[in-house]
């Protein structure tokens, strides 16, 4: 009886092989191969600063015409012409994305109203009261950005803010997902006028929490361009749709340095105005 019990099986394996070879006939599908050869060209970080699920899924896009190799934001120059010259297409022109801190307040100018003595993360810490800060908008400089950027990117300074190198940063927004306060957006790197502020108690009570905090004053809007910067939410907030009409006067008498002026700057999220009394 063991005979026929093999031969029964292996009957069944040879039905159903039978059946896979014809349905992998069947629905074959035809892949150009020009798409295995850009995926090597990229860095497989898999980031998703380009806006795709991953690098192979760029790769299809780019052989299909539908992106540009510019638009991957983590390849070198090099890289980025490679690919252009072997699918025979122009690099193209991407405008640079980087992470931004929408916060000045470090423990030099921030109000620290309790200990946190938790699990030392931003995420445990917010959990518990918003964490220890008196600011409940702030940073709480614990890190977690800095553990999510897989591309070391962003340390963190003596004052417990995280500052961005965006010689470094690809703009994959894993620092946004990472940051429980909100505070990381990813902006275009000509845009040099940054509200390093999410504060909404308006006016100057805000100071006796952190003396960097947007007070609303107003004297951002008058030396802006008209349409560049509102206070209507309770802070200020840039309109980067009119980046072309932005300057540095914009930024010049913010009395707390809420708002400032980047100048290009290799590290992001850090002030790089004096703060004046004018």
């Amino acid at each position: 009886m063991m005979w026929q019990a093999v031969m029964i099986l292996g009957g069944v394996g040879l039905v159903f092989g039978v059946f896979i070879a014809l349905a992998n006939r069947k629905l074959w599908v035809w892949e150009d191969p020009r798409i295995d050869a850009v995926a090597s060209m990229l860095p497989n970080a898999n980031c998703g600063a380009c806006g795709l699920p991953g690098c192979r899924a760029f790769a299809e896009q780019a052989v299909g015409g539908a992106v540009t190799p510019s638009q991957c934001t983590v390849s070198g120059e090099s890289a980025r012409d490679a690919i252009a010259s072997y699918l025979g297409v122009e690099a193209g022109e991407d405008r640079k994305r980087v992470a931004r801190l929408l916060c000045a307040g470090g423990t030099d100018v921030a109000l620290q109203q309790a200990e946190y003595r938790g699990v030392p993360t931003c995420a445990a810490a917010a959990s518990v009261a918003g964490g220890g800060k008196g600011c409940a908008w702030g940073c709480l400089g614990l890190a977690d950005c800095e553990v999510a950027c897989d591309f070391g990117a962003i340390q963190m300074t003596a004052t417990g803010l995280p500052k961005v190198d965006v010689a470094l940063c690809t703009a994959c927004g894993d620092c946004v997902e990472a940051c429980p306060k909100g505070l990381f957006t990813i902006l275009p790197l000509d845009g040099h006028l940054l509200v390093q502020c999410k504060n909404l108690v308006l006016g100057d009570d805000a100071l006796e929490q952190c003396t960097a905090a947007c007070t609303t004053c107003g004297k951002c809007v008058m030396d802006a361009a008209d349409g560049l910067i509102s206070v209507a939410s309770g802070v200020a907030v840039v309109n980067y749709d009119k980046i072309a009409l932005e300057a540095p006067n914009a930024a010049a008498r913010c009395p707390t340095g809420a708002i400032a002026w980047l100048n290009g700057a290799q590290f992001a999220g850090v002030p790089v105005m004096q703060r004046s009394n004018r």
